[in-house]
């Protein structure tokens, strides 16, 4: 499967550019990897800006490690990540596309900081710290969150917020 923006493409436009594999592996590994969306944890380089605004799934987990998750997700007009919680989890939100609105606080009901967010901004959100994301523009949020340590699965795709809230129910992720 062909990904033009996970880093592995033409340098230059002079038609197809044979690739030479150091190592006989190589080649089963590159396999493997097209069969996946998670790239962890081997080394990835990734046109993030690209991947954020290509992704149409509400979560699709791009890489994980043991210490760190990169995921990528796409919020609807009007919807929300939803109001959550990650005890022993600080994460890294950075907006690529449209416009929205960033909620945090203390408490579930005691959300004291709001902001609204678009393109190129980043909200860092503290372990402990409740937040939301809502999509207030008129076209999909697309953004890119880091999570340290890993949040979800390794491999995760999620197709919508209710699949994310079927699948999370009991993990403690949402209110």
């Amino acid at each position: 499967m062909y990904h033009p923006y996970y880093g592995n493409y033409q340098m230059h436009s002079y038609g197809y550019q044979p690739v030479y594999w150091a190592y006989p592996n190589q080649v089963e590994q590159a396999a493997r990897n097209s069969m996946r969306n998670d790239y962890g944890p081997e080394p990835f380089v990734v046109d993030i800006e690209e991947a954020t605004k290509q992704n149409k799934n509400y979560r699709t987990a791009l890489w994980t490690g043991p210490n760190l998750q990169v995921t990528v997700m796409s919020l609807y007009v009007g919807e929300d990540i939803g109001l959550e919680v990650h005890p022993h989890v600080d994460q890294f939100i950075c907006i690529e596309e449209g416009h929205g609105v960033t909620q945090m606080g203390p408490a579930k009901d005691y959300l004291n900081f709001q902001r609204h967010v678009s393109e190129d901004m980043a909200i860092m959100v503290p372990a402990g710290t409740w937040h939301n994301v809502t999509n207030t523009g008129n076209k999909p949020l697309k953004l890119y969150t880091i999570y340290a340590p890993p949040n979800h699965p390794f491999g995760t795709v999620q197709r919508t917020k209710a699949d994310a809230m079927a699948e999370e129910a009991g993990y403690g992720q949402s209110e």
